[in-house]
C-alpha cells in the first residue's frame, strides 16, 4: 500500500490482511451491520442509494445488500488497492457496486443524493474527523440515515492496538465524544438509536478471557470504559 492522504491514515500491512479474514467479515461487520439494522428500528430503511465510505476490500457488500437491499450501493475508499479489491468482491458478489476512489472528507457525489452513509470502523482512520462528518450530512438526504459504528479511545489506545494497528491518536475520541459530534453536526438521535456493545475482540487488555471462563462477571454499562459504539443517526426531513 503506498497510497496517501493528508487526511486518513492507511493501514498497516497486518491490518490490512485482517480486513480480508472470516473474523473481520463474520464478529465484526456482520455482527455491526445487525446491531445499526435494530437500531433503526420498524420498519428498517430499504432500497434508495447506500454509501459505503471507507469501504475498504468490500467484505461488507453482500451484508448491507442483504440488510438494506439499496437500489444503489456505492463503496468509497482512498486507498486504489482497496477500490480493486472491492470491485473483486463486488463481482464475485454479482452486486452492481459503484466504486470511487477518494477522501471523507471531499466526497464526489451531489449534494442530498444518498439515503443511507455506512461508516464502519472507517471514522478512527480519519484526520480530519469533523470535515467528513459534514460531508457524510451534505450527500445524505433529508430525512437520510447515518449508520456510525465506531471503536473508542479506549480501545484504540492500547498496546496491542497501538503495536499492530495505525491511526491518529490526536482524534481519538469516547463514545460520549462521538455522540456530542454527531449532535454538533445536526444528526438526531434518542437513546434507543444508539448502543455500546462490549464484544471480547475490543476488549484488547484481556479479550474478556475472565468472563468467557466465568472466573468473573462482565461490568455493567457506567461502570467501564466504553470500547464501542453505534447509532443510528437521522438527518432531519425539515431543516
Amino acid at each position: 500500500m503506498n497510497y496517501a492522504s493528508s487526511t486518513y491514515v492507511e493501514e498497516t500491512r497486518i491490518g490490512f490482511r485482517f480486513l480480508s479474514t472470516f473474523t473481520w467479515q463474520h464478529h465484526v461487520l456482520r455482527v455491526a451491520i445487525n446491531d445499526l439494522k435494530k437500531l433503526c428500528g420498524e420498519p428498517a430503511p430499504q432500497g434508495g442509494v447506500l454509501l459505503d465510505v471507507g469501504c475498504g476490500q468490500g467484505k461488507s457488500f453482500r451484508l448491507l445488500q442483504d440488510a438494506f437491499q439499496p437500489q444503489r450501493l456505492i463503496g468509497l475508499d482512498a486507498d486504489p488497492h482497496s477500490i480493486a479489491l472491492s470491485r473483486a468482491e463486488a463481482d464475485k458478489e454479482q452486486i452492481g457496486a459503484e466504486l470511487i476512489a477518494g477522501d471523507c472528507a471531499q466526497i464526489d457525489l451531489p449534494d442530498a443524493s444518498v439515503d443511507i452513509v455506512f461508516c464502519h470502523q472507517t471514522f478512527h482512520h480519519l484526520v480530519e474527523q469533523e470535515r467528513a462528518l459534514a460531508e457524510f450530512w451534505r450527500v445524505l438526504k433529508p430525512g437520510g440515515v447515518l449508520l456510525f459504528a465506531e471503536s473508542t479511545k479506549a480501545y484504540i489506545d492500547t498496546w496491542v492496538i497501538r503495536w499492530f494497528f495505525r491511526h491518529p491518536m490526536h482524534v481519538q475520541k469516547s463514545a460520549d465524544g462521538y455522540l456530542q459530534m454527531l449532535r454538533e453536526q445536526g444528526f438526531v438521535f434518542g437513546p434507543q438509536q444508539v448502543s455500546l456493545p462490549y464484544l471480547w475482540w475490543s476488549r484488547a487488555r484481556d479479550f474478556g478471557l475472565l468472563e468467557r471462563w466465568h472466573l468473573k462477571q462482565p461490568p455493567p454499562p457506567g461502570k467501564r470504559e466504553e470500547t464501542l459504539v453505534n447509532v443510528a443517526a437521522r438527518k432531519p426531513a425539515v431543516p
